[in-house]
């Protein structure tokens, strides 16, 4: 635990509003309100440059008070947490798009959400980019947008015909070749307000562009990242563990810390691409202690626990929505053959 500014805003902002809410929260979704909580807080420019308004935080502090906001409300975690991979491609950007956005995306004055992770499945292109007018056409699918009306901005991405990973902002909203779904009903997060999104000739001008790199140079750069366990897991599974009393929770605790100092030790590691193996295991290990305690949580609380207002059975539909955000197919298989390979078959 640090004693970062950041983590006792995070603390203020889950135990004054998040975690008393959640239940009504997962019900009705994630209010405008809320997200008005987050960019007062500060939290929006965690990562984000100095120069641009934000706080250069270390990565532990990210971590910790990610742990803290998926722990209070994982759907408020879950919108939020869009906004930083676009700070974070706008601090590497040279672009100037960079000049235009970053500064208010990091001083919270705008939230931005991701159109981004179709990309991971390549060779198919669900979201095709070509040339037009001077800027650049978007058509396809995008599967999966979460915030949608909550969001200002967000960063679409798609694979041009020179096989280019290009990113680009614009608002988030409907547009001419931009339309929405009606928001998904899930078994989990449906708060978030997720939905697809269907490109029929979106045009971006050029200077709204944040990346265009080689596919085969982006999807380098991006493979680590969804083999780290997400501080998101830790979060929900030391909530759930809460709910338990001492003799059952104190085992579960001692294997959380383990596998969490294990997971953001690799984190760390100075090179993302090594001991991928494992990060995977680690995240594998991490989904264990997850389940588990939120499987405890819901037979503590026998029968109160099926109610759609109880706070285990909420925690345990988020740990099942946990199991498969950010999945990728080299995660999955590792999760597989771990469940496979379980003492428990």
């Amino acid at each position: 635990m640090t004693s970062h500014d950041l983590v006792a805003r995070a603390h203020r902002l889950a135990d004054g509003l998040l975690a008393p809410h959640a239940e009504q929260v997962d019900q009705e979704g994630v209010p405008a309100s809320h997200i008005e909580a987050v960019k007062r807080s500060g939290l929006l420019g965690l990562s984000a440059p100095v120069a641009y308004g934000g706080s250069a935080a270390p990565g532990a502090v990210a971590r910790e008070t990610a742990e803290i906001l998926a722990g209070a409300c994982c759907s408020t975690w879950f919108v939020q947490t869009q906004h930083h991979t676009p700070v974070m491609t706008l601090a590497k950007s040279e672009l100037p798009v960079r000049e235009r956005l970053l500064g208010p995306l990091s001083r919270g004055e705008l939230m931005s959400g991701v159109a981004y992770a179709h990309l991971r499945a390549y060779p198919r292109v669900p979201v095709r980019v070509s040339r037009e007018r001077g800027g650049w056409r978007f058509d396809g699918t995008v599967p999966w947008y979460t915030g949608w009306g909550l969001n200002d901005v967000m960063l679409l991405a798609g694979v041009t015909d020179a096989d280019e990973a290009l990113f680009a902002f614009t608002d988030a909203r409907e547009q001419p070749g931009l339309r929405p779904s009606t928001p998904m009903r899930l078994a989990a997060l449906t708060a978030s307000r997720t939905v697809s999104l269907e490109l029929d000739g979106l045009w971006l001008p050029e200077e709204a562009v944040a990346v265009r790199a080689p596919y085969a140079v982006w999807a380098k750069d991006d493979r680590p990242k969804p083999t780290n366990a997400s501080p998101a897991v830790f979060g929900v599974a030391a909530a759930a563990l809460a709910l338990l009393d001492d003799d059952t929770a104190d085992p579960l605790r001692t294997r959380l810390d383990e596998v969490r100092e294990q997971a953001y030790a690799l984190a760390e590691h100075p090179v993302p691409h090594e001991h991928l193996a494992e990060r995977l295991a680690l995240r594998t290990q991490a989904y264990e202690v997850l389940m588990t305690a939120t499987t405890a949580a819901v037979v503590a609380g026998g029968g109160r626990s099926l109610s759609l207002t109880n706070r285990a059975q909420r925690l345990a539909r988020e740990a099942l929505f946990l199991l498969v955000q950010g999945q990728t197919a080299e995660s999955r298989a590792a999760h597989l053959k771990a469940l496979s390979d379980s003492k428990f078959v």
